[in-house]
């Protein structure tokens, strides 16, 4: 049973091989077979398509070859229009350069006729060039025979006549064009001082270094001397100024040459008289106090004087010298007002001129500064306050104008040259400024002596307070040329040798008089 089964298993599995290895032959032999009737048939699409592309690519390039040679005719053709253009313009160039060549020719035969004309003029005018020098010299000998002089001498005679007479016209016209300039010159400074001087109302006061202090009775002075004199010598020392107290009754004078010690000595002591505690701790106290206070108005007086004068955006070193300048006197006159009115008379006189206010008005008003550290730094003030203007930012024209007021260096600008004529209007102003007596005398008797010491001079008066010097010469010594040489001497030799406010007129007077008496 079992062996039946195994064979019939066996036979199966035999026939199912055979008949599977049938099946893959047949599956493969009708497979292979489609694969190659495929081929075939791509190969045959694939050589039709080839015949097609081959076909229509002869068929472009035909049309392209076409295509340039119809370009080529077209270019060719351009061409050939183009250069028949240019051998038509050509061809008109030539006939037009032909004509000119005609007119040229034509032009050249003119000439050569005029050179022709030209030359037969031209020897003509030499032989009558010939014959009138021959005629001239002629003329020459025969004017020499006559006159008795030779032609260089006439020629010498006539040039000295002409010369002198050229230099008298030129002499005259010189003089004339001079004076019609100095006195429009003198009408129109007049007009613009004048107009500057009558815009501008200020105060004339003169103080000095002497300050008195009232006190409310006598035996406020025995506190403020103190025992054995210790409450005023601590003042003293203090301060740096004195304290005179004498028989003046209900006064104290404090006399000093530096203002702002003595103007921080006065408000100590007014401080010390009102308080009425005084001794030697109080006074320190007072006089620190007083010290602060001087300080504060320093500052106070240069910002004010700065907004005063339109001075702006001043560096704070400079307010405080202006602030100082408060304190100092020239000749009795205030240093700060004196300042400020040069800075208003340069403001009005440059408005007139047409020139820069600003600048002037800025220059007169630092023109004094180096006043106020001129005991401080060797030299003038005003080479001093050059440098501390320049040194503090200003402008250099500022710092010119500022230098040059007393002309001790030229002035760049119009404006610098104004500041040393306001300076002189300020200072000349009648009660501006006053003078000790003696140098009031000296300087007289000085314009005297300097006038007594020319050739010629008779008689010399020193007149109007100084002012003005009057001079009579003798007419045999002196002429008039040498009068007015005398006059423009006598003014150099004042401005070298002197100092005075203002100016000094100077009269030089040459009379001569023929008397005779009928009898």
């Amino acid at each position: 049973m079992d062996l039946d089964q195994h064979l019939t298993e066996l036979v199966f599995g035999v026939s199912g091989f055979f008949l599977g290895a049938m099946i893959f032959w047949l599956y493969y032999w009708i497979k292979v077979g489609g694969i190659k009737h495929l081929s075939v048939e791509i190969l045959h699409k694939a050589e039709l398509e080839a015949e097609t592309l081959k076909a229509a690519t002869e068929i472009t390039l035909r049309q392209k070859h076409i295509d340039q040679q119809k370009e080529l005719e077209q270019s060719w053709q351009n061409e050939k229009k183009k250069s028949l253009r240019e051998e038509d313009r050509i061809k008109q160039r030539e006939d037009k350069l032909e004509s000119r060549i005609v007119l040229v020719d034509k032009k050249l035969i003119d000439i050569e006729k005029r050179e022709a004309v030209l030359a037969a003029r031209k020897a003509q005018l030499e032989e009558e060039k010939d014959q009138i020098a021959a005629m001239q010299s002629d003329v020459k000998a025969e004017l020499e025979k006559a006159s008795g002089l030779s032609a260089v001498e006439a020629k010498t005679m006539l040039l000295d006549s002409l010369t002198s007479e050229v230099k008298t016209e030129a002499a005259n016209l010189i003089r004339r064009i001079k004076k019609e300039a100095e006195e429009e010159a003198d009408r129109e400074a007049s007009s613009i001082i004048a107009t500057a001087i009558n815009r501008l109302a200020v105060s004339c006061t003169s103080e000095t270094t002497v300050t008195t202090i009232d006190i409310p009775s006598e035996e406020m002075k025995g506190r403020i001397i103190g025992r054995e004199g210790r409450n005023i010598r601590t003042l003293e020392r203090a301060t740096g100024v004195n304290f005179v107290i004498d028989d003046t009754p209900n006064a104290v004078v404090i006399s000093g040459f530096d203002p702002i010690r003595k103007q921080i000595a006065k408000n100590a002591l007014i401080d010390l008289v009102q308080d009425g505690r005084i001794h030697p701790t109080r006074i320190e106290e007072a006089v620190e106090k007083a010290t602060g206070t001087v300080k504060k108005q320093i500052k106070q007086f240069g910002e004010d004087a700065a907004l005063r004068a339109g001075a702006m955006n001043l560096h704070p070193e400079l307010i405080l010298l202006l602030g100082k300048l408060k304190f100092r006197f020239s000749y009795g006159q205030n240093v700060l007002e004196h300042s400020l009115e040069v800075s208003h008379l340069m403001g009005l006189m440059a408005a007139e001129l047409g020139l820069d206010i600003a600048l002037a008005k800025r220059i007169g008003l630092l023109h004094d500064v180096g006043k106020a550290v001129s005991h401080e730094i060797e030299g003038s003030h005003a080479v001093v306050g050059h440098d501390l203007a320049l040194k503090y930012g200003e402008s250099k024209e500022t710092a010119n104008g500022i230098g040059c007021h007393h002309q001790e260096m030229p002035p760049s600008t119009i404006e610098g040259r104004l500041c040393s004529i306001a300076d002189a209007i300020s200072a000349s102003r009648p009660g501006a400024r006053i003078e000790a007596v003696e140098e009031y005398i000296k300087r007289l008797k000085k314009l005297e002596e300097i006038a007594y010491t020319y050739n010629g001079v008779e008689k010399a008066y020193a007149m109007q307070a100084g002012r003005e010097v009057l001079i009579v010469v003798l007419p045999d010594v002196i002429d008039d040329d040498g009068a007015t040489t005398l006059a423009r001497d006598l003014t150099k030799r004042i401005e070298s040798e002197l100092s005075y406010p203002g100016k000094i007129k100077v009269t030089v007077i040459r009379e001569k008089r023929f008397v005779e008496y009928a009898m």
